[in-house]
């Protein structure tokens, strides 16, 4: 389990629950229910880490709750 801050709202739209992970750019899972949605997150955090080492980019340390001025 990855310590990153985990956004989870209801999407009208997309008829699902979207987890959001604000610290990795364009990291993002849906599922029916909350814990579906953390639970395809998690393994979305993965796949994004894998591909940033493949890629030689950085990667970011998790910071926990991110603040909002």
């Amino acid at each position: 389990m990855y310590k990153y801050e985990i956004i989870i709202y209801w999407s009208k739209d997309d008829n699902a629950f979207i987890a959001e992970v604000p610290e990795l750019s364009g990291c993002m899972a849906d599922g029916a229910t909350t814990a579906e949605a953390v639970n395809n997150v998690e393994k979305v955090i993965s796949e994004w880490i894998e591909t940033a080492k493949e890629l030689g980019r950085e990667i970011p340390e998790p910071k926990g709750r991110l603040r909002f001025a």
